[in-house]
């Protein structure tokens, strides 16, 4: 199994016209056939996109709703600019797509907090922004993951920071444990899904048998992620775990990579967080090299 994508989604493309998303619709259509469907332009609605690399076509459409409605897509991935990708947003929750994807970085906190408010009274479920998308091996590609890492086997992975999503990827492919799905929620403070948001999932798939959880500084959301592990494992809900935490070096009170790496007044940082997934049973690796050898340890025993 897998979680929120598989070989059946249909994908729409906001933004593919443009140089980003003609290459990773590209890259899409070249991994196992993922069902990319069409794509979003305002002013070229009735047009086609064709694919420099197979010559795949695919329509046009003026907005997302029309997207939706001719394609039956489940799904969009946004590869809109800053300034116009919380109003790509929006316009996909007003479609009520069951899954969007924003792969934009840089949009402003003001503008996600206004998606936010929207996104909670809807059907939608957003992943990102400023986030490497989701891959089921096999199956499908949303977003910038590069596939050819990728292996289908039994690991869930969500993180926070997209390079060390391929590590973890990388590394799992490499020790022969492969991957039900790998997540990267994206590290800005206001985000559609949460740790806590996939980790329900992964407990809930027969598929996956371990979980690695990467985090990083700043907030709270791997604590929280913790206690919910904690609260889970009193009702019987549990899987072995690995993970790590990003930016254990970074200065307090100063900003290292992703917007919500920041901290402050003593939290959100690397101990406090380790302290807390220790604590739920999760088994953090020294380095991010060690990320599958430090899996396979605690599946050993």
């Amino acid at each position: 199994m897998s979680i929120l994508v598989n070989k059946d989604t249909k994908v729409i493309v906001q933004g593919l016209t443009g140089k980003t998303g003609t290459f990773h619709t590209e890259q899409a259509l070249g991994y196992y056939g993922t069902k990319m469907v069409g794509g979003v332009h305002p002013k070229k609605g009735g047009e086609s996109w064709s694919s420099g690399v197979d010559g795949t076509a695919l329509p046009i459409f003026t907005s997302v709703a029309e997207a939706r409605e001719r394609t039956g897509a489940d799904a969009t991935v946004i590869y809109v600019p800053p300034a116009g990708a919380a109003d790509a947003i929006i316009e996909a929750i007003e479609a009520e797509v069951p899954f969007i994807t924003c792969i934009t970085e840089g949009i402003p906190v003001m503008d996600m907090v206004r998606v936010k408010a929207r996104l909670d009274r809807s059907k939608s479920r957003l992943l990102g922004p400023n986030c490497p998308g989701i891959l089921t091996p096999e199956e499908c590609k949303i977003g910038i993951m590069p596939g050819s890492i990728f292996r289908k086997g039994s690991v869930g992975i969500v993180s926070r920071s997209g390079t060390l999503t391929y590590e973890a990827v990388f590394q799992t492919s490499n020790e022969g444990l492969g991957q039900t799905t790998a997540v990267g929620i994206g590290g800005d403070p206001v985000k559609g899904t949460e740790f806590i948001d996939v980790l329900e999932m992964f407990l809930a798939d027969d598929a996956t048998t371990s979980i690695i959880m990467i985090g990083e500084i700043g907030g709270s959301a791997e604590e929280d992620a913790a206690q919910f592990l904690k609260d889970e494992a009193k009702k019987g809900r549990s899987k072995p775990m690995a993970g790590f935490i990003a930016g254990r070096t970074a200065p307090k009170g100063r900003t290292m990579g992703h917007a919500g790496a920041v901290v402050s007044g003593g939290k959100g940082d690397a101990e406090s967080k380790i302290a807390a997934m220790e604590s739920a049973g999760i088994k953090v690796s020294p380095s991010p090299a060690r990320l599958g050898k430090t899996l396979v340890e605690v599946l050993k025993g």
